[in-house]
């Protein structure tokens, strides 16, 4: 006999997140930088007619200072000034959708000279460019340790940091002096100088004008650079028409000769840049800015969004009152009008939050990080997203969000966020070590090897062990391997050839 089937009722009680597209939004608006912000706020300005931009926004700006450590080592949130006693945070998880609205205007008058590649105003700029290493070496790193290393003076230091932000993607600098010097508003005394020094940095060939140019300053490298080249290099293009005979005789040259100094030749390179698989030759722009206060001031450091590129808007409330005053409208146009001042409004808003929390983060980070800014990267602390998340009470994904694609000024260079999270090994009193103070020691000890005493992967994680860091010789290995540093091996065959 066949059973009936029974249909039954049950209830159950269950909670569920449901994120509206405004939550979402201003998710995605605490990952943008200060440039792909204003892009959305470009896109919102078109379609909302109630929306302008602040024009007169930095007048009235607010800043956060944080205290050094040798003034008094507070937390971050106890030293911002003027800063409101609570600030709502836009979190993934915690928020709802609703904001607390305030002022997200901050001040960087004092900063507006921090450049592209973290040249600053900083009259007491004491940095050290084996201080800014990076997760992946980039051409401009390279040339900017030399520039640290070249340079006593300050000002030159300048000079060379903006020539190499004006390097091509092949490593040529396609600009005569008087344009350089229009530029840079340098005299050319002083330009002159600092290019000698700078055209014979590594890789060799860079910051040449043209291939001519490039490939003389690699055979001046090599010391093989004679007449006979120079003829050669003047005559190029009789190689390309294959017209070898007539170029022998020119450079004074037989033909075995001449075969030998094609040969040589291609061993050049005539794009010095390519060696580099990651070449940053755009200029990054910093979402927060740093500066040490002087003593007079109270002393420690100060935190800054840069308002220069950081958008702002507000409603037009000229255009909010003549529709107002308009009168008696359709139930369409109320709706329109409604909606669009209420996405303002929550623009604006947002806005803000963001703003108020990439501060907040940004200006925990230097706190933790105080030992880096004052004494250098060996001081740099290990540090996690979890660390500073409970500091700043918010979710660890917020503070992802928050420091990746996002710069800060700092004086000791331009960093991502994200450079000052890191993973890290211990120490002989259980203290731990960040990965970058580590690749820092052992960078010193390989450029300071002697050629006829190369250092081993063993022999560098011993010398460490001395110092009190204990590591795997597994892990000096790949540190090194990501400094772009090749083998003890290969290092020997490098420096005794």
């Amino acid at each position: 006999m066949a059973i009936a089937p029974q249909l039954k009722m049950d209830l159950r009680n269950a909670q569920q997140m449901v994120m509206s597209p405004q939550l979402s939004q201003a998710i995605a608006m605490l990952q943008m930088n200060n440039l792909e912000l204003a892009d959305y706020v470009d896109e919102q300005l078109g379609q909302n007619p109630f929306l302008e931009r602040d024009k007169k926004a930095g007048e009235t700006n607010r800043d956060a200072s944080v205290e050094s450590l040798s003034a008094q080592p507070n937390d971050v949130r106890d030293a911002m000034n003027k800063a409101p006693e609570k600030v709502e945070k836009i979190d993934p998880v915690a928020t709802d959708g609703v904001y607390q609205e305030g002022d997200h205007g901050f001040s960087s008058d004092s900063m507006a000279g921090v450049g592209s590649g973290g040249r600053s105003d900083f009259s007491n700029d004491t940095r050290a460019f084996d201080e800014n290493i990076t997760t992946t070496k980039t051409l401009r790193d390279h040339l900017l340790e030399q520039v640290a290393q070249s340079f006593a003076d300050p000002r030159d230091q300048g000079v060379a940091g903006w020539l190499v932000d004006y390097l091509d993607e092949r490593g040529y600098l396609p600009y005569d002096d008087d344009e350089l010097m229009n530029k840079i508003g340098v005299k050319r005394g002083r330009l002159i100088t600092v290019m000698e020094e700078i055209r014979g940095f590594d890789p060799a060939g860079i910051f040449a004008r043209d291939l001519k140019d490039c490939l003389t300053l690699q055979l001046e490298d090599r010391g093989e650079m004679d007449e006979a080249w120079a003829l050669l290099l003047c005559n190029l293009d009789m190689v390309a028409e294959h017209e070898l005979s007539k170029l022998a005789k020119i450079c004074g040259l037989d033909t075995n000769q001449l075969s030998d100094r094609l040969k040589a030749l291609r061993t050049l390179n005539p794009k010095p840049a390519n060696a580099f698989d990651h070449i940053v030759v755009q200029t990054a722009l910093p979402d927060v800015m740093m500066k040490r206060m002087p003593k007079s001031e109270g002393g420690g450091w100060r935190v800054e969004l840069n308002h220069d590129t950081l958008p702002k808007v507000l409603i037009n409330e000229i255009y909010v009152n003549e529709i107002k005053q308009a009168g008696k409208a359709d139930k369409e146009t109320k709706t329109f009008v409604s909606e669009h001042i209420n996405n303002a409004n929550w623009l604006i808003r947002a806005m803000d939050q963001r703003a108020q929390t990439v501060l907040a983060i940004a200006s925990e980070v230097i706190e933790a990080q105080q030992g880096f800014f004052l004494y250098g990267v060996e001081f740099l602390k290990t540090m996690t997203l979890k660390d500073i998340a409970e500091e700043v009470e918010v979710h660890e994904s917020t503070v992802s969000r928050i420091v990746n694609g996002k710069f800060i000024a700092t004086p000791r260079g331009l960093f991502e966020l994200k450079f000052f999270f890191s993973s890290g090994v211990s120490n002989s009193d259980g203290q731990d070590v960040a990965s970058e103070a580590v690749k820092s020691k052992i960078k010193t000890l390989i450029d300071a090897e002697d050629s006829k005493k190369i250092l081993s992967d063993d022999t560098l994680t011993a010398m460490l062990k001395k110092d009190g860091i204990n590591i795997a010789r597994r892990t000096v290995a790949k540190y090194r391997e990501a400094m772009n540093y090749p083998s003890s091996v290969i290092r020997r065959r490098q420096k005794n050839s």
